[in-house]
């Protein structure tokens, strides 16, 4: 089982992508990011946000994964949602994802994967 937790673009979350349902559409096709898991069954342990420009994402991702502990949710993958890929491109975020992704995989010693569904 993956269970994974999806950070995505405060700004522009519910403009692009209302209420994360492309990303559950991902999850239910395997479209995207999520091909990766193939028939593996996938379990969401959270979905958060960016804390918002100029990006708050390593205090964001302690808060949730010291919440994951208490309510004994393990984590076993990050994503970064398709909004944030999209807001580094046309939204001028100021978020290097590949520097995130590194800092994040360090930190919390778990995978990131930059990305989700393919829309």
């Amino acid at each position: 089982m993956a269970r994974i937790v999806i950070l995505s673009c405060k700004k522009i979350k519910d403009v692009t992508c209302v209420s994360c349902m492309k990303c559950f559409k991902g999850i239910k096709e395997r479209a995207g990011e999520f091909a990766r898991y193939g028939d593996e069954e996938i379990e969401i342990v959270a979905m958060g946000n960016c804390g918002d420009c100029p990006g708050l994402v390593m205090p964001k991702m302690g808060l949730i994964m010291d919440l994951a502990k208490v309510y004994e949710r393990e984590v076993d993958v990050i994503h970064f949602g398709t909004c944030m890929v999209r807001a580094t491109g046309t939204a001028k975020c100021p978020i290097n994802l590949n520097e995130l992704k590194v800092k994040l995989e360090a930190k919390f010693e778990k995978s990131v994967v930059i990305g989700t569904h393919p829309w």
